[in-house]
């Protein structure tokens, strides 16, 4: 019945010895095709064969992906390794691509990319990844760039071994290997040494190439290493270019415990550091040193005459450059670009001094929203600033000088070397508490907390609300709103002495916003104390367990603890127990 079903499938399926010229056997889709001498096919112009001894020699699957033959069909080979009457063999079988499956791989390598960039206010960042035209060979170029604090920023990019959904996972954990790595240091030389015996240990991460620098925004102080990675350019105010030093070392993995140089450069203000991957510079038709001067020459061209770039124009250049180096036939290699430009000059802190009534918020409005645009923010994250700022000053103008006449209101807002933004709403008057059940008003600290990342408030000589925020980078884009999934309930309960939210059902990540949102309500943003009844819950996720340790959080800011009813014995009570949450909240 097996090889009845294994003849009748509808892939092309091949048992091979490993070292024999031609299979054991072939099913009927196999022997259907236009096939070499060997009785083999060809996958981008690669021999099967190849793949059949590479998967032997490893262990593990090995994954081709191309045209069938001379121009054919994309089809994908997997060959899988395994003993046939002891001795070693494969089984390959080969499936002809339809649709967006080249999409597909192409969506997944963009997911594995940091989804959005550090902005720091004496830099603008701009990064870009382009698939190689021709699928086959597409897969795991990379770059990231990581706040280290002070005003520091880990800059990398690197070139994974391989194509296809096989280089997307070494690059996947040679990325996650180097942000754990940053948790703990940040000097490139050792970062490098440790990276270097991580890709030892791992077959598919061996022999990646990566350019790794810690610059500081602010005195523009970079120190970097490499290891088989080409040179970054400089393109100064000027437009003129300059390629930094870069001492030659083996890719990763393949030399293990081969010294890492460290070189050290400052970069000057309005000047742009370029950084790429090999297929920025990859071309059959010329010299390598060729191939550098283009990129050089289109680095020019793109960033011209830069002293101070707006955030728009500095958000493209990634984009504009690796587009820059394309050939006429495309793209050889996957391309990776990540831009930095060092500011010439920042952006001056915003202060507004107003009457706390409502007719002043209208400007207030105009007033930020044309500092947060030139500060670079995208209109998503902007907006939910707006609108908790709004928040936090129509709290001023109706309540602060209720029953007086209208008193002094200022809002101020700058920016840390880290990209944090702070924004701070001052009064003069009495802070009013949220009613119990404040219906539709008396709800600013609960928008003003799904809104930004920390809100505190102070009452010394009047009210103070600060409101923090960290910026990023990150494509302008509509997000789907969550939808309760069925026999989940989430509720609040204000029958008893306090405030109660009730869950019900499997809480997983889907009905983790529901549940967040809940809990804001119950405590009108974290004033008020409230319990949380998981008597009910059925699945506990960690998406929810990362919403109760935010509310927790809030909850400590403002000097109350968050009761949480959860049975001894249940799997809910052992989640939040081996999630360290016994130390945070009150676990009944």
């Amino acid at each position: 019945m097996l090889v009845a079903a294994l003849e009748a499938a509808p892939q092309a399926i091949f048992f091979l010895r490993a070292g024999a010229s031609e299979p054991l056997w072939r099913n009927a889709r196999a022997r259907a095709l236009s096939v070499g001498g060997d009785g083999l096919p060809q996958i981008a112009g690669r021999p099967v064969s190849d793949a059949v001894e590479a998967a032997v020699r490893n262990g593990r699957a090995e994954t081709v992906l191309g045209p069938l033959g001379s121009g054919g069909p994309q089809t994908s080979a997997v060959a899988r390794p395994l003993t046939v009457d002891g001795e070693a063999a494969a089984i390959v079988v080969l499936e002809e691509i339809h649709g967006d499956a080249a999409d597909d791989l192409h969506r997944a390598q963009l997911a594995l990319l940091p989804p959005s960039l550090p902005m720091l206010p004496d830099l603008r960042l701009s990064g870009s990844y382009h698939r190689a035209t021709d699928a086959s060979v597409a897969g795991g170029d990379w770059y990231d760039a990581v706040p280290l604090g002070k005003g520091r920023l880990a800059l990398v990019v690197g070139d994974a071994v391989g194509h296809g959904v096989a280089a997307a996972g070494a690059m996947s954990r040679l990325r996650g290997a180097l942000r754990s790595t940053l948790l703990r240091e940040s000097e490139p030389g050792a970062v490098l040494a440790t990276l270097d015996a991580f890709a030892a240990e791992m077959e598919d991460v061996e022999g990646t190439s990566i350019f790794y620098g810690v610059l500081d925004a602010a005195t523009g102080r970079l120190v970097y290493s490499a290891a088989g990675h080409p040179a970054p350019l400089v393109v100064g105010s000027d437009g003129a270019i300059a390629w930094l030093e870069v001492t030659p070392r083996p890719p990763l993995g393949s030399l293990p415990g081969a010294p890492s140089p460290v070189h050290e450069d400052v970069l000057p203000h309005g000047a742009t550091l370029v950084l790429f991957s090999n297929g920025a510079v990859m071309g059959t038709d010329e010299r390598p040193d060729e191939a550098l001067d283009r990129l050089g020459e289109v680095s020019r061209e793109v960033l011209g005459r830069s002293g101070n770039l707006d955030a728009e124009t500095a958000a493209g250049l990634a984009d504009a450059v690796a587009e820059g180096v394309r050939r006429p036939h495309g793209w050889l290699d996957d391309v990776a670009v990540l831009v930095a430009h060092r500011r010439a000059s920042t952006q001056d802190s915003l202060r507004l001094d107003l009457t706390a009534v409502p007719q002043a918020l209208p400007g207030v409005r105009r007033r930020l929203t044309a500092w947060l645009t030139e500060l670079g923010m995208g209109e998503q994250d902007r907006v939910g600033v707006i609108v908790a700022v709004g928040e936090a000053c129509a709290n001023a103008a109706e309540h602060a000088y209720a029953g007086a006449e209208p008193g002094p209101m200022s809002v101020t807002a700058e920016v840390d070397v880290d990209g944090v933004l702070t924004v701070t709403v001052h009064d003069e008057g009495t802070w009013r508490p949220p009613d119990r059940d404040p219906g539709d008003r008396g709800r600013g600290l609960l928008i003003m907390r799904q809104l930004v990342d920390g809100v505190t408030l102070v009452e010394d000589h009047g009210t103070t609300v600060t409101l923090s925020f960290r910026l990023r980078q990150t494509p302008d884009a509509d997000l789907d709103q969550p939808r309760a999934s069925e026999g989940v309930e989430v509720v609040v309960d204000r029958e008893g002495e306090r405030p109660v939210v009730r869950a019900r059902g499997a809480i997983d990540s889907l009905c983790a916003e529901q549940l967040r949102i809940r809990l804001l309500e119950a405590s009108h943003g974290g004033a008020i104390p409230m319990e949380l009844d998981l008597s009910g819950v059925s699945l506990f996720s960690s998406a929810a367990v990362r919403v109760v340790l935010a509310i927790a959080r809030i909850a400590r800011d403002e000097n109350w603890r968050l009761v949480v009813h959860a049975p001894a014995g249940g799997v809910t009570r052992h989640v939040l127990e081996i999630s360290g949450l016994d130390g945070l909240v009150d676990l009944r």
